[in-house]
C-alpha cells in the first residue's frame, strides 16, 4: 500500500511541474492527454487542474 501512495505523490509532483507528462504516464496516449495539452497551451492553470484530477481520481 505504501508503494501506491508513493507513486501517487510522485505523479502529483510531476503534475504540478509538467501536467501533460503526468496525464500521459497515468492514462497513456489518448483523449485525456490531448485535452491536457490543449488546456496547458491555452493557460497553465486549467491544464494543472485537469492533470491533478486525472492523477487523484
Amino acid at each position: 500500500m505504501a508503494d501506491l501512495t508513493e507513486q501517487k505523490l510522485l505523479l502529483v509532483i510531476i503534475a504540478i511541474l509538467l501536467p501533460p507528462l503526468a496525464v500521459g504516464l497515468k492514462e497513456g496516449i489518448g483523449l485525456h492527454l490531448i485535452l491536457n495539452i490543449v488546456l496547458c497551451l491555452l493557460f497553465y492553470v486549467p491544464g494543472l487542474l485537469h492533470a491533478l484530477y486525472i492523477v487523484l481520481r
